[in-house]
């Protein structure tokens, strides 16, 4: 391993903890400063990625079994007919112009944030609680099952709460580096998925990326993009299960069509990437090729409700052409064989090259730190482990100066990590949307921005300043600012920083500012 004969071994590990890790914790400069690159690139042949848990966190078939059953109740008691004395109080209601009979049943709470500044958002009931008679927020725990089904808090919303709970209380504050951790941030953005989507996406987002991804980030892009492809949230935020083949069984009437979002988002975002010589009939093509990749959902006939199932009454039967290769006719193994030829591709090796040098090192990577992880991918067939090797190994990869705007998941991470605080998931969630990257909830399949010019609006950064200043309030006593900027950023920390941090009046003003400044900002 050559490491950068023009850094120190203190600054070697804050570049590590900042730049590829999750944020500097107390000590923890310190404790790597012998063989920074040694522990980072052990965390690589380890597969070092935690695990979150919790009690809510089921599979995604369970999760999906449960929400259908939630969406069952609901319809049922919105089908039931109202009491007569209810009944007649609704009517009597909508005459004088009041609550229609919908509202005075209660509708089901979407679980959204709500309100789009950082006071607002965190000032009034937490998402998906209930709330009592007299307008405070319940607590849920004494009489929610007494409550009718569109009246409990909404089942995805509570899910996704503890989903959060379970990554911002828990797997954060894990490791020592968090490499791990981080790839699991960027390939869930790499293959978004969107919890507006629906119930079904909302409620199985997090199970996307506990059994989707962070099984396979260390292993063969093949097997990672295999598990994505199918796996239900993604078939339903990209609308294949509603994708029939023109002539498959199931469309003997001719009244059902060809769905391309999946196939397109494939060669477009998750594979070749845009400009690399696929043409209109690939997608097309690859679309019939995926007809019947679908969830199972059949209220009539017993089966795995919730599961991927193969649908072959939906598939598009023959044989196929994709990029100039012909596909026989095979049902569910003809796409798996597409998957693994365009996963094995060159221009999908620079593509994930490219996009990972991007999130890591600068929003115009150095272009032989490219081609160093393009040709470690195509050597290795796609093992994703020797490209980050390939980019932990290069010296192009260690520039001291930070030269990226963390986005709001990475800046929240830090702040949470480098204090230990741990907020109340609702908080998390809130913060997240207030500095605009809600959790798993962007507004396409591209996912969030990776670059600077993406999150240095003045909105962006005046929003920052209230998450800075709501969590240094909310830091530990005993955390001294000056004591913190010195131990988190080591030899990162400016003059100017720690003289700001000195000047400050309060303990609070002070840890502020530490988290406002360019080493906690940038990296």
């Amino acid at each position: 391993m050559a490491n950068n004969p023009g850094l120190s071994k203190d600054l070697e590990a804050a570049l590590t903890l900042w730049r590829f890790g999750l944020g500097a914790q107390e000590g923890s400069i310190a404790a790597i400063k012998d063989d920074p690159r040694d522990l980072l690139l052990q965390e690589v042949t380890e597969q070092a990625v935690p695990h979150p848990v919790g009690g809510s966190l089921r599979s995604t078939q369970d999760l999906l079994v449960s929400l259908y059953d939630f969406q069952a109740e609901v319809k049922a008691e919105r089908e039931r007919p109202l009491p007569a004395v209810a009944a007649n109080a609704a009517a009597t209601a909508m005459a004088a112009g009041g609550a229609k009979p919908a509202e005075m049943a209660g509708g089901m709470d979407a679980g959204g944030m709500g309100g789009g500044g950082m006071g607002g958002s965190m000032a009034g009931p937490a998402p998906g609680t209930v709330a009592t008679g007299n307008g405070a927020p319940g607590n849920g725990k004494a009489n929610k099952a007494d409550l009718p089904p569109s009246k409990r808090p909404y089942l995805p919303q509570q899910i996704l709460l503890a989903e959060a709970d379970a990554r911002f209380n828990g797997t954060i504050h894990q490791p020592l580096i968090g490499f791990g951790e981080r790839l699991a941030m960027f390939w869930a953005n790499h293959f978004a998925i969107a919890t507006g989507k629906g119930g079904e996406v909302h409620i199985a987002a997090g199970a996307f990326e506990r059994e989707a991804i962070r099984p396979h980030i260390f292993g063969r892009f093949e097997d990672l993009l295999t598990a994505v492809e199918t796996h239900p949230a993604m078939l339903v935020f990209l609308d294949n299960r509603q994708s029939i083949g023109p002539n498959s069984p199931a469309n003997k009437n001719g009244k059902r069509g060809l769905n391309e979002n999946l196939a397109r988002e494939i060669m477009e975002l998750h594979t070749l990437g845009v400009g690399t010589g696929y043409s209109q009939t690939d997608v097309t093509s690859f679309a019939k090729i995926i007809t019947g990749w679908a969830v199972y959902r059949d209220e009539k006939r017993p089966g795995p409700q919730g599961a991927f199932t193969f649908n072959a009454n939906a598939h598009e039967p023959g044989d196929h052409t994709v990029m100039g290769i012909t596909y026989p006719e095979g049902g569910i193994e003809q796409g798996r064989a597409v998957l693994r030829d365009l996963s094995r591709h060159p221009a999908t090796a620079r593509h994930l090259a490219f996009k990972l040098a991007r999130h890591f090192v600068a929003d115009d990577p150095p272009p032989s730190l490219v081609n160093k992880m393009t040709a470690a991918y195509t050597k290795s067939q796609g093992n994703l482990s020797a490209v980050y090797k390939a980019m932990l190994n290069a010296d192009e990869a260690w520039d001291p100066q930070l030269k990226k705007l963390r986005p709001p998941l990475q800046y929240v991470t830090a702040l949470l990590r480098s204090t230990g605080i741990k907020p109340k998931p609702q908080q998390i969630l809130s913060t997240l949307k207030a500095l605009g990257q809600p959790l798993w909830d962007p507004s396409g399949p591209n996912g969030f921005s990776d670059v600077t010019d993406g999150w240095a609006s003045s909105e962006g950064l005046a929003t920052r300043i209230d998450a800075a200043n709501l969590f240094a309030h909310q830091a530990p006593g005993s955390v001294d600012p000056r004591s913190f900027a010195g131990d988190r950023f080591g030899p990162l920390l400016t003059a100017e920083t720690l003289q700001a941090v000195s000047r400050a009046e309060t303990r609070p003003q002070g840890l502020s500012i530490a988290f406002l400044s360019p080493e906690f900002q940038r990296c």
